[in-house]
């Protein structure tokens, strides 16, 4: 168990891209870690064993964060493991592109299940459960300034991710718990190469004037900051994309 001083994390989708390097990153920061994952056991339990490896504390939670039952047992299992909660990361998400006119609504339902009920669920819980001092940050995306034909479905999720944000920093007043969300531009994980060619890739990360794209890292940085220092920063949403307008 982590001691009363030691901060405790939690993060959904954790042995994903952007989870990963979160993961690492508050490790590295002295946090106790929860990897969170839907589908892949081994590959969240390795996440968890380079943050031991490491000199750090992590387990595995599991559960599909759209549904309110697991995910009360996995912040249960956190708890019982480091004695509470501090932070919450909520990096689980799925992304399907296509345009509005011809886009399948299966996958859109999919999308605002994972996305939008998933966030809210986790959501819900923290602000249940965070610590005074604690801080929520959820992730959205730079396409909803953007605004880049194919993403509509998606950035209908993310829109929705946001309004939440700003309005569960509100309902919080007086908690002390800050609620923030990150907004990644290009960001080189599976999830943002799935479906595209390279001249689209190549296109994408030419678009930002850094003339890259961003990295997991880059994107777990601002959410160190969120996490840590930025106590001040409450009900926003940055925009971490290398100036991506």
């Amino acid at each position: 168990m982590a001691t009363q001083d030691t901060r405790v994390a939690l993060v959904t989708g954790g042995s994903g891209g952007i989870g990963r390097a979160v993961v690492r990153r508050l490790a590295a920061d002295g946090f106790a870690v929860a990897v969170h994952y839907a589908g892949n056991a081994d590959r969240a339990e390795q996440v968890a064993q380079e943050v031991v490896a490491s000199g750090g504390r992590a387990i595995t939670v599991t559960g599909d964060v759209a549904d309110e039952h697991a995910m009360a047992a996995a912040f249960d299992a956190v708890e019982a493991a480091f004695g509470g909660i501090d932070v919450v990361v909520n990096t689980a998400g799925i992304m399907v592109l296509g345009p509005v006119e011809t886009f399948d609504l299966d996958a859109f339902d999919r999308m605002h299940r994972t996305n939008v009920r998933g966030t809210f669920v986790v959501s819900q819980q923290a602000a249940r459960r965070l610590r005074r001092g604690g801080a929520l940050v959820n992730v959205s995306t730079s396409q909803t300034r953007a605004q880049h034909p194919t993403y509509g479905a998606y950035v209908s999720t993310k829109a929705a991710v946001e309004g939440l944000t700003l309005i569960l920093a509100r309902e919080l007043r007086g908690r002390d718990v800050t609620v923030n969300t990150v907004a990644p531009g290009p960001v080189a994980t599976p999830l943002f190469f799935e479906d595209k060619d390279e001249e689209t890739v190549a296109r994408l990360a030419g678009l930002v004037p850094l003339e890259r794209l961003g990295e997991p890292d880059d994107v777990a940085e601002t959410v160190a900051f969120l996490a840590g220092p930025a106590r001040w920063v409450n009900g926003q949403v940055l925009f971490a994309n290398g100036g991506l307008a």
